[in-house]
C-alpha cells in the first residue's frame, strides 16, 4: 500500500483499534453536544441582554422626546459633545450606561448632541455612534423600533432608537419638531458574552481532556472482557478445544450474551470434532476389520484352489469334500458382503441417525405377533433341544396383536439375527422366550434366554460392528460381528429403538420398540420368511 493510501482518514479509520474508535467517538460528541450547548447558552445571553438594552433606549427615548426645549439646549449649542444637563447624568448612566442622545431637524440635521461622558475621557472603544441621516420620513419608517450602527472609531456596537421630538407640555398636546436619536453602547453585552466566551473554552478544553482520560479508562476496562476473549480465541486456534469463554460480564449485558454464545459455539466445536474423530477412529476400525474377515475364507479358498491345483487332491472324495469347504467359505463371504453392503447403504441415506423412515424401506402395516411365531419355529428348527415359550411382554401373559407401521422383510431379518445370537451364544439346552405385544404407545417384541448373560462393558458395545463379546469363539460360531449392528440399524431406520436388559449369570434380553400403529384393519397377512 502507498504512502497515499495510508493517510486516507477511511485507511487510517479502519485500521484503528476499536478502543480508539470508540474514544474518538466520545470526545467528538461531546465536543459536538458542549459547543452546541455553548452555542445556545450564549445567543441567549446575548438576546437577553439586547432586549433589556432596547427596552431601557425605549424608556429613555420617551422621556428625552417630551424634555422642554431649553433642556435640550443646555448643552453647548448645536454640534455633537455638548454637555448634559445638570442630574441628566446621574440618569442616563443608571438607566443605559452612558449613552449618547442626539437631536435632530425634520430634515435629518443634526441639532445638538449630548454625551454623558462630556468632559471625562471617552476610550477609543467606547467612540459614539456612526449614525445615518434620519430625517423624518426615515424615523416614521423604523417606527420607534431598536436598530444597531457602528461606532465612529473601534470595534464597538451602538443600540440606537429614534422617535418624533414634541414640543409642549403633554405629548397628547404637543407639535412634532425634529427627533430624538438615543443611543447606547454594547460594550458590556459584547463583553459579558465574550467572557462568557472565554470561559466555556478554557473550561471547555479541560472537561475534555479529563472526560478523554476518563473515557480511555472506561472504554479499556469495558473491552477487556473482548481481550480475554481474543486471548482464548487464540488458545482454542492453538488446538486446546476445551478452553471456554470466562464469564465476565452479567448474563443479560452485550459482552455477558457475548461470551454465552461463543461458549455454545465452542460447545458445538469440540463435540462435532470429537465427533468426528470418533467416526475417523470408527471408519478405521471398520475398514482394518472388515479387511480382517475378508481375508480369512479369501485365505481358504485360495489354499484349498492351490491344492487343487497342484494335484494334492487325487482322490474324488477330497476333491468332493473340499469343493465343499469352498463353497461354505463363499457362502460366508456372500454373507459377510451383503452385510458389509447393507450397513453401507444405512450410513449412505443416514439411517439410524434421523429418527425417520429411511429410502430403503418399504412400509406397512405390519403384526408383531405373527413374526413372534414364526420366530418361534426358527429355534425349534436351528435347535430342537431348546426350549422355547412365546409369551406377552417381560414373559406375563399370552402374546398379542402388536401392530407397527414397518418394512416386513427387514423386520424378519431383525428377528432372525436376534433368534441366531442366542441360539449362537449360549449352552445347548438354553430355554429361550419370545414376548410380543403393546406397551404403551410402542409395539414390542422380545427375544430373552436364560444364558451367562452380558457385562456392563460388554453391553455399552455389543451394537458395534465387528465386535465380539466372547473373542474366544470361532468365526463359525460367532461370526463376523455385524448381526446386531444390522439388528440397531434397522430398527432405528424404523423410528424405533433396541434395548438390551442382560447381567451375569441372568441371561440377556433384546426388546424391540416401534410405533404403534392404531390402524389394526390395515394389517396384511404375513410373506415368507426371509432365506
Amino acid at each position: 500500500m502507498s504512502a497515499r493510501n495510508w493517510l486516507r482518514p477511511r485507511v487510517i479509520w479502519a485500521r484503528a483499534s476499536l478502543r480508539s474508535r470508540v474514544l474518538l467517538i466520545a470526545v467528538v460528541l461531546l465536543t459536538a453536544g458542549f459547543t452546541a450547548f455553548s452555542l445556545v447558552t450564549g445567543n441567549a445571553l446575548r438576546s437577553y441582554m439586547a432586549d433589556r438594552v432596547d427596552a431601557q433606549l425605549r424608556a429613555s427615548a420617551q422621556v428625552f422626546a417630551l424634555l422642554p426645549s431649553t433642556v435640550a439646549k443646555t448643552g453647548t449649542g448645536t454640534g455633537t459633545g455638548g454637555k448634559p444637563p445638570p442630574g441628566l447624568t446621574d440618569f442616563s448612566t443608571e438607566v443605559l450606561g452612558n449613552p449618547v442622545i442626539t437631536y435632530v431637524t425634520k430634515n435629518g440635521t443634526v441639532e445638538s448632541s449630548i454625551d454623558s461622558l462630556a468632559g471625562a475621557k471617552r476610550t477609543e472603544d467606547a467612540s459614539g455612534p456612526d449614525l445615518p441621516r434620519l430625517d423624518a420620513s426615515a424615523v416614521a419608517a423604523r417606527a420607534g423600533k431598536p436598530f444597531t450602527v457602528a461606532g465612529t472609531s473601534g470595534d464597538t456596537r451602538w443600540r440606537s432608537i429614534a422617535v418624533p421630538r414634541v414640543v409642549g407640555r403633554t405629548l397628547l398636546g404637543g407639535r412634532a419638531a425634529g427627533s430624538v436619536i438615543v443611543s447606547a453602547p454594547m460594550s458590556q453585552v459584547d463583553g459579558t458574552v465574550d467572557r462568557m466566551w472565554h470561559i466555556y473554552e478554557t473550561t471547555g478544553l479541560g472537561l475534555l481532556v479529563v472526560l478523554g482520560l476518563a473515557g480511555w479508562f472506561a472504554v479499556r476496562s469495558g473491552l477487556r472482557p473482548l481481550t480475554r476473549i481474543e486471548q482464548t480465541a487464540a488458545e482454542i486456534a492453538a488446538g486446546d478445544l476445551s478452553r471456554r469463554v470466562p464469564e465476565l460480564a452479567g448474563p443479560h449485558t452485550e459482552m455477558g450474551r457475548l461470551a454465552t454464545a461463543l461458549n455454545g459455539m465452542l460447545a458445538q466445536l469440540e463435540t462435532a470434532f470429537a465427533a468426528r474423530a470418533e467416526s475417523e477412529a470408527r471408519m478405521t476400525r471398520f475398514v482394518a476389520d472388515a479387511s480382517h474377515e475378508l481375508r480369512t475364507p479369501l485365505a481358504g479358498i485360495k489354499g484349498l484352489t492351490d491344492l487343487h491345483r497342484m494335484g494334492a487332491l487325487a482322490d474324488r472324495e477330497d476333491i468332493d469334500a473340499t469343493m465343499a469347504r469352498i463353497a461354505r467359505e463363499s457362502d460366508r463371504l456372500a454373507r459377510l458382503v451383503a452385510d458389509m453392503l447393507l450397513l453401507a447403504r444405512f450410513d449412505e441415506h443416514s439411517l439410524g441417525t434421523t429418527g425417520e423412515p429411511g429410502p430403503a424401506l418399504e412400509l406397512a402395516p405390519t403384526d408383531l405377533r405373527t413374526l413372534a411365531a414364526d420366530a418361534l419355529h426358527d429355534v425349534r428348527a436351528l435347535d430342537a433341544t431348546r426350549p422355547v415359550a412365546l409369551t406377552g411382554p417381560d414373559g406375563v401373559g399370552a402374546p398379542v396383536s402388536a401392530p407397527a407401521l414397518a418394512d416386513e422383510a427387514r423386520l424378519r431379518q431383525v428377528v432372525t439375527n436376534l433368534v441366531g445370537n442366542a441360539v449362537a451364544h449360549t449352552p445347548p439346552g438354553t430355554a429361550i422366550r419370545i414376548g410380543v405385544g403393546t406397551v404403551g404407545e410402542d409395539a414390542v417384541l422380545e427375544v430373552a434366554d436364560e444364558g451367562p448373560g452380558l457385562t456392563p462393558a460388554q453391553t455399552a458395545h455389543v451394537f458395534e460392528r465387528f465386535y465380539r463379546a466372547d473373542t474366544s469363539r470361532t468365526r463359525a460360531t460367532g461370526g463376523a460381528g455385524l448381526g446386531l449392528a444390522i439388528v440397531d440399524s434397522l430398527v432405528t431406520a424404523h423410528a424405533g429403538r433396541v434395548e438390551i436388559d442382560s447381567a451375569p449369570g441372568r441371561g440377556a434380553t433384546f426388546r424391540v420398540r416401534l410405533p404403534l400403529h392404531a390402524d389394526r384393519s390395515e394389517l396384511r397377512a404375513p410373506a415368507g420368511v426371509l432365506g
